[in-house]
């Protein structure tokens, strides 16, 4: 008996250090996981290690272009240096003979001059207008050797102050004419002497008058280019721009009452006058324009 004990608690011993069968399908299920998550970061860390080769690659040719670009750039660099040294130096050849051309009495298109590194003496150099519309550089009172673009030559300031405000550019004007009249009288001229602006408020005259404008005629032309100008408000601009276009224009126009009939009623109104007699710039008289009706010069037919 006394033998037989220890071989029954050996047994005991020896089963209690064998897994269970649960234990065993457990292990192999904890297995197979760790396996299948190893060959996903297997397949992970592969497609990394391709596109960390394809990014290196990429690298490589952008690298590649990098360098062909700062080369390119380089050499465009100096082509652009070369062209622009040509250009200075062609510009003050240019700039030398046109100085001595204009010492010569020739008067140049304003398009084709620098005005500033012109070199003639005493540094004058005037601006001036020609019949034919176009502006040009000269030295003060030289004549035209040429005689290209008409007889007639205007210098800026020898336009009436009206004319230098009508040839502004609408932020020029408003920043030389102070006032609102002022800039509506410049507009009113403009429209007078340029048909591309339209909108002209301005009559044929007869007899002694050129062209005119009455007030009632100028009431509404105003309130057309002032939007949001009430009719009273405008009646005062009227009065107001006739005193600018007077003032602005040397008082070579004038003012005239004139009777006018309407629905059959008389009523008397101003009108802003341009005689025939008046001296414009650029422009002569208009009696000076018309055909001769003396009977000692009148063509005689047989």
């Amino acid at each position: 008996m006394s033998a037989d004990i220890p071989t029954e608690m050996d047994a005991s011993s020896t089963n209690q250090h064998q897994p269970s069968r649960s234990d065993l399908e457990s292990l192999h299920e904890r297995l197979d996981q760790l396996e299948t998550e190893l060959e996903r970061k297997d397949d992970r860390i592969q497609q990394l290690e391709n596109d960390r080769d394809r990014l290196t690659d990429t690298v490589a040719v952008l690298e590649t272009r990098v360098a062909d670009l700062e080369a390119d750039c380089n050499r465009l660099e100096n082509l652009a240096e070369a062209a622009l040294n040509k250009a200075n130096t062609n510009k003050e050849r240019i700039t030398e003979l046109q100085s001595r051309e204009l010492e010569k009495g020739a008067h140049l298109h304003a398009d084709n001059v620098d005005e500033h590194t012109i070199d003639v003496v005493d540094g004058r150099l005037e601006r001036i207008e020609k019949d034919d519309g176009n502006a040009y550089y000269r030295l003060p009172e030289s004549a035209d050797p040429l005689e290209r673009g008409g007889g007639v030559s205007l210098a800026y300031g020898d336009l009436l102050p009206i004319q230098q405000l009508a040839r502004m550019d609408e932020d020029m004007r408003r920043s030389a004419a102070n006032s609102l009249p002022m800039r509506l009288a410049a507009k009113l001229w403009q429209a007078r002497a340029d048909p591309s602006v339209g909108d002209n408020p301005w009559k044929q005259g007869c007899k002694d008058i050129a062209e005119y404008v009455s007030a009632s005629e100028l009431k509404h032309w105003i309130r057309r280019k002032e939007s949001g100008v009430s009719e009273s408000y405008a009646k005062k601009l009227v009065s107001r721009t006739i005193d600018a276009i007077l003032d602005l224009s040397k008082n070579r126009l004038g003012v005239r009452r004139a009777t006018e009939r309407k629905n059959g009623l008389e009523y008397t109104e101003r009108r802003v006058i341009l005689p025939d007699d008046a001296a414009i710039p650029g422009e002569g008289t208009r009696s000076d324009q018309r055909p001769s009706t003396d009977p000692e010069t009148a063509a005689v037919h047989g």
